[in-house]
């Protein structure tokens, strides 16, 4: 049977049973960033649309009358929230006379996790999702068109006209630990007694911990959390990408996949930390605060999220995008993936010879990064 591709403009033009059953199929992880409710909150509230530089351009595989892949795609004019940086393509572009935005962006807005983006059940409709994106991207006039954060089983059905970008984040990984100590007990000495001391601080400061999941999230913790992320978020990044609105619709469509860890301190929160609940990971996302304690950010985003992650019995914790100091807080180094596919022939070409290049650097740094281990005589790929 013959392929149809077309693209929609909104998640509210296609049913969330067909989305969710195409992004989440029975006998695979959940991922809850590529839920209907997740990106149907993003567009809602007014985070990621058309005025923030995401336009809704998702592409839907048709076989007939049925609705067989789907890609999550916004048409970009920007390159913000993306935590795959091309701004320097896109100004050697300007440079030499192109215009790089619009560009197509096959990703989760603002979320720096890995997770399916070729919404098909069998690898030649994932195949043919990729040459969709290849076509629209020439349909639509943009100059490019970039997977990010793509799983292996995604960027394996691709063909050469996309070229492959790595990047390292940190993972924590549950090795069947019963108790935090037990996962301490599995590092070496001093990276044990560092992180003992750490949370040691954090507790002598007066600052305790509520988890807050499922039925418990009320909006007065939206309030307070909304204030950290303000906060903080304006100092690092000068405008936050969220809007309030946002994270009351989450609440309302998966306040079950949703873990709030609010520190507070002399009756008052201080702190937080937004962390989503996956099949097998617990996503850290986003974190905030109003009052500066050593150890608060490792304690609320980190060690917490370890203790929650060992008593559900997840494998894994992703906490997100960069950071070194991670690793001696027992996350290891993991590679990232994304493919990028450009028009211009010339600018392909230039790209693909620097990625060539910097994938070496980052896999001589994983390598680098391996060698200096928390744990006890424990190698990993």
């Amino acid at each position: 049977m013959e392929f149809k591709l077309r693209t929609l403009s909104s998640l509210r033009k296609i049913e969330a049973q067909i989305w969710d059953g195409l992004a989440n199929p029975l006998g695979q992880p959940y991922n809850p960033f590529v839920s209907h409710g997740f990106l149907l909150a993003l567009e809602q509230s007014g985070s990621a649309t058309a005025r923030t530089g995401w336009a809704a351009s998702h592409l839907v595989l048709e076989e007939g009358d049925a609705i067989t892949g789907l890609a999550p795609c916004y048409l970009k004019s920007n390159s913000m929230g993306e935590y795959v940086f091309d701004h320097g393509w896109a100004d050697a572009f300007h440079r030499a006379g192109g215009s790089y935005y619009p560009k197509l962006q096959v990703s989760v807005p603002f979320t720096p996790a890995t997770g399916p983006r070729l919404l098909a059940a069998t690898a030649n409709r994932k195949a043919a999702l990729a040459r969709g994106l290849v076509a629209i991207t020439e349909k639509l006039g943009a100059s490019s068109a970039h997977m990010t954060f793509v799983p292996e089983q995604d960027w394996q059905v691709a063909d050469d006209r996309w070229l492959r970008r790595n990047d390292l984040q940190f993972h924590w990984y549950n090795n069947e630990f019963q108790s935090f100590d037990n996962f301490l007990g599995s590092l070496s000495s001093g990276k044990r007694k560092n992180i003992r001391k750490e949370r040691r601080i954090v507790a002598e400061n007066g600052i305790s911990f509520e988890l807050v999941t499922g039925n418990a999230l009320q909006e007065m913790h939206w309030d307070h959390f909304f204030a950290f992320y303000m906060d903080t978020g304006s100092r690092k990044w000068g405008k936050p990408y969220l809007t309030r609105q946002f994270f009351s619709l989450i609440n309302q469509s998966m306040k079950d996949q949703i873990l709030l860890v609010l520190a507070k301190r002399e009756g008052r929160f201080v702190a937080g930390a937004l962390n989503f609940i996956g099949g097998d990971t617990l996503y850290g996302r986003n974190w905030g605060c109003v009052e500066d304690h050593p150890f608060l950010h490792f304690e609320t985003c980190y060690y917490q999220a370890v203790d929650f992650a060992i008593l559900r019995g997840l494998k894994v914790v992703e906490a997100g995008a960069q950071g070194e100091h991670k690793l001696a807080r027992g996350y290891l180094p993991v590679k990232t993936c994304s493919l990028h596919h450009f028009a211009h022939k010339g600018l392909s070409r230039a790209v693909g010879e620097y990625l060539e290049q910097e994938r070496m650097a980052i896999e001589a740094n994983q390598q680098e990064l391996a060698e200096h281990s928390p744990f006890k005589n424990v190698e990993r790929e």
